[in-house]
């Protein structure tokens, strides 16, 4: 029997370049798409298992993958509510700490979004929000366009001198060093 869906889950689908890439790839080989989001592309018409494959394909050649599992759909799921958070200001509600957005965003509790993320990722989602953070950093100190106060506001950190601390913490340098030399990662390895 054919199994048919309507939407897939997608891995290392981390920006808005990933979704135009995925989008003009997948609409010049025919396929009708609803709808585009970070992790996930939702088809106007049912995709057949052959089309699965040949989508699957396709992403592949552009340096994704089709998530399976349902762990691996919660771990991508809590990357993507964090990049869209650090990276893309889309923000929870005010009154809301960051553990119970993600449980009540993913439906399941902290604690076990938490250990599942530690033993898949080897890291904990503590040190991926701070990972993001700190490239949201490089980003704008390489615009140049804000200053460190406002970027440590912006990301919520307490002060600059905690954001200089971590930042340092993690790169190995200070931000006012990097902003001399000014490299980053892709944001899709990280």
């Amino acid at each position: 029997m054919n199994k048919e869906i309507k939407s897939l889950a997608v891995k290392n689908m981390v920006c808005n370049r990933c979704i135009k890439v995925i989008s003009d790839e997948l609409k010049n080989n025919g396929f009708k798409i609803e709808s585009i989001e970070l992790g996930k592309i939702s088809f106007r018409d049912f995709i057949s298992v052959e089309d699965r494959k040949k989508i699957e394909k396709i992403l592949k050649k552009e340096g994704f993958e089709l998530l399976e599992d349902r762990e691996s759909k919660i771990i991508n799921k809590i990357k993507t509510l964090i990049i869209d958070h650090v990276h893309y200001g889309r923000e929870k509600p005010y009154h809301q700490n960051f553990s119970d957005f993600l449980s009540s965003n993913i439906g399941i509790e902290y604690s076990g979004i938490s250990k599942l993320f530690s033993i898949i990722e080897g890291r904990t989602i503590e040190n991926y929000i701070i990972e993001q953070k700190i490239e949201r950093t490089k980003e704008l100190l390489v615009y140049n366009e804000l200053s460190l106060s406002e970027i440590s506001y912006d990301l919520g950190y307490s002060s600059p001198q905690h954001l200089s601390r971590q930042f340092k913490q993690v790169t190995g340098m200070t931000p006012t060093i990097f902003k001399k030399i000014g490299s980053r990662k892709k944001l899709d390895t990280i």
